[in-house]
């Protein structure tokens, strides 16, 4: 969401927290969060803080130290320290696994930032997605031993999705199924953890942490899927990002995958050129402009919704109130906008 267009009394934070005195309280939090990440990514030696800061200080929305912090707010206790602390460790994983992502993809750029990779070479780079995920997990064993499990769990699941990611299914697998499930422990893991650590540390019942950690899972899929859509039917001037990059690049998407599933005769073309190398100009257009005209797009975006959906009804465990709200207006962003 560009901060440009939230709505009042955000102060342009990642999700849309429209009580002004919730949203001034989750700015103030997260500032505390941006000094600590400062402090947690040094080292004693220069380089490797210098290499260790660079993505972070590319900025970010910094969505999941945000989801913990409010999720936390449903609880008797969301200022301990160990909230903070929690806000911390997820975010330093994801700043982890974007070092490890973009040696993946050979990407040059991250954040509008030239990536690690690119600055330096793909060895720095790893080895300071290494140090990230180090001073990660030392910071979780600040939070006990429950929480050290809960960590391994959801590294686990991310790591299985970025090799799933790499490897096509297999013959009797379903490619739809797979992707899903590719973006559910790339995405969707992490963030069920960042709400079920503000929920665990912030003092919420077991009810409520699990309400909110299963929302996690399914906004956070669901927030990427949409991605996938404006991929291929926003335009360039609205989103400030190129139309198609991922189809130019190969990469199979919700609505890649759900039109080949639901390929007719008249989409012999469409099949055809999504067998091919669209790095040619022509051939990606041809291929884009299909795209947007199959009836893929809106079975995509019906997807979306009704996942957006699922997350909303789970809140019906939390009381009436700001938190609730904030979580049930982010959940609404994500379906419209796909839409």
């Amino acid at each position: 969401m560009n901060p440009a267009s939230a709505p009042p009394g955000d102060a342009g934070l990642a999700m849309p927290v429209t009580d002004e005195a919730l949203a001034s309280r989750m700015t103030e939090r997260m500032q505390v969060v941006e000094r600590a990440l400062a402090r947690h990514v040094r080292s004693r030696a220069p380089f490797v803080t210098d290499a260790a800061s660079h993505l972070m200080e590319a900025g970010g929305k910094r969505f999941r130290p945000l989801l913990v912090l409010l999720a936390a707010e449903a609880g008797t206790h969301p200022d301990a320290d160990e909230v903070i602390t929690a806000a911390c460790v997820v975010e330093l994983t994801h700043l982890a696994s974007l070092y490890h992502d973009d040696v993946m993809d050979e990407a040059l750029l991250r954040r509008g930032a030239e990536s690690a990779n690119a600055r330096w070479d793909n060895h720095v780079a790893i080895l300071t997605g290494d140090f990230l995920f180090s001073k990660s997990s030392e910071l979780t064993a600040e939070l006990g031993a429950d929480a050290v499990r809960i960590q391994a769990t959801t590294f686990t699941r991310l790591v299985e999705g970025q090799i799933q990611e790499t490897v096509k299914p297999g013959a009797d697998d379903d490619p739809l199924e797979h992707y899903l499930d590719v973006i559910a422990g790339k995405t969707g893991a992490l963030i069920a953890t960042s709400a079920r650590y503000g929920a665990r540390f912030g003092g919420c019942t077991r009810e409520v942490e699990e309400a909110l950690t299963e929302y996690g899972a399914i906004v956070g899929t669901a927030f990427q899927l949409s991605d996938d859509i404006l991929d291929i039917a926003s335009d360039s001037v609205e989103s400030g990002k190129t139309p198609g990059t991922d189809l130019r690049e190969g990469v199979p998407t919700l609505p890649v995958l759900m039109a080949l599933a639901s390929a007719r005769p008249e989409d012999s073309r469409l099949v055809q050129l999504l067998d091919c190398d669209l790095n040619d100009d022509a051939r990606h257009a041809e291929a884009l402009t299909l795209l947007r005209r199959h009836p893929a797009m809106d079975e995509a975006r019906a997807y979306v919704v009704s996942r957006a959906q699922e997350a909303k009804a789970l809140l019906a465990a939390l009381p009436d109130g700001p938190v609730r709200t904030a979580l049930e207006n982010f959940a609404d962003v994500v379906a419209t906008r796909s839409a």
